[in-house]
């Protein structure tokens, strides 16, 4: 298998695994509350990273230096998974599934927004362009919520948005940590769980565990959306040559995700939810294009 091959095998794994998320995260929430999700999905995450670790054989490298790294571990764990998937849950839990998805999408135009005052970058014609058109897809979005349940929700709305000033900002601490991302990522999740495990219990308490659904959505949002999946897209940037075609792909996850979000969970789709998504899409692609263009 050419290293190009298997780049496009880990990246479309990658973006499957992905389209399945928020229909995942609707399911598990159906059985227990955002705390508990939140505690249990990152034990999951926990295992399976350091099942990766092992495999690659990194997994002792990342607890040598589990106390020399814990700083940065605990202060980027605070974000993610704390804050940033608590918001996330919880404007899932308030939304409907294709509502809460696409707005989060937007969280690369967030990121072009919070590079201005801390990268000292540059918004161009097309960064404003891009921006408009995104936020216009939310309103859009939000309007087929309301057609979907007859109101809407405005402090789930502001959530969702919310979610993606978090997870950008992330990535902008990220970028300037020196770990490996997989290491990283372990280490943040491992210093999370004793947080994690004290809001479950000041909050809701362990969840009714007595059949195996409740198991298989941890474990499914655990090892799927926070730990392995991004390990896949990890390989696919490593194998690749042509970074900016495997990163299209990425693409592909929202449109599926709806049609999931459709069979799966019964929701029915709304015209302006895929308009709501084009609007965003077109935003992004824009930004990166033209972003291509305009690099030196």
């Amino acid at each position: 298998m050419s290293s190009e091959t298997r780049a496009l095998c880990y990246a479309l794994a990658a973006v499957l695994l992905w389209s399945t998320v928020a229909t995942a995260f609707k399911v598990a929430l159906g059985f227990v509350t955002v705390s508990q999700l939140m505690f249990g999905a990152s034990v999951f995450s926990v295992i399976a990273l350091a099942a990766t670790l092992r495999v690659r054989g990194e997994l002792r490298q990342a607890l040598q230096r589990f106390w020399s790294d814990r700083n940065a571990a605990f202060r980027l764990g605070l974000v993610n998974p704390v804050l940033y998937y608590a918001v996330l849950f919880e404007a899932y839990d308030r939304l409907p599934a294709q509502v809460a998805q696409p707005v989060n999408y937007t969280w690369a135009i967030t990121l072009g927004l919070l590079s201005v005052p801390f990268l000292g970058h540059k918004l161009t014609r097309w960064d404003l362009i891009g921006m408009l058109l995104g936020y216009s897809g939310v309103v859009f979005i939000s309007l087929a919520g309301k057609n979907i349940s007859g109101t809407l929700d405005g402090f789930g709305l502001f959530l969702a948005l919310f979610s993606t000033l978090l997870w950008a900002g992330y990535w902008l601490l990220n970028a300037r940590d020196p770990r490996p991302p997989i290491i990283g990522l372990f280490q943040n999740f491992s210093y999370a769980l004793p947080l994690l495990l004290i809001w479950m219990l000041a909050t809701d308490g362990f969840p009714a565990m007595n059949s195996w659904q409740p198991w298989a959505a941890l474990a499914y949002v655990g090892v799927f959306e926070m730990g392995v999946t991004f390990v896949f897209w990890q390989l696919a940037m490593h194998y690749t040559n042509n970074a900016s075609r495997i990163g299209t792909l990425i693409f592909l996850s929202p449109f599926i995700s709806l049609f999931l979000i459709h069979f799966v969970l019964g929701e029915p789709l709304q015209l302006m939810t895929f308009g709501g998504l084009g609007l965003i899409i077109a935003g992004l692609w824009l930004q990166q294009q033209m972003a291509r263009r305009e690099a030196p």
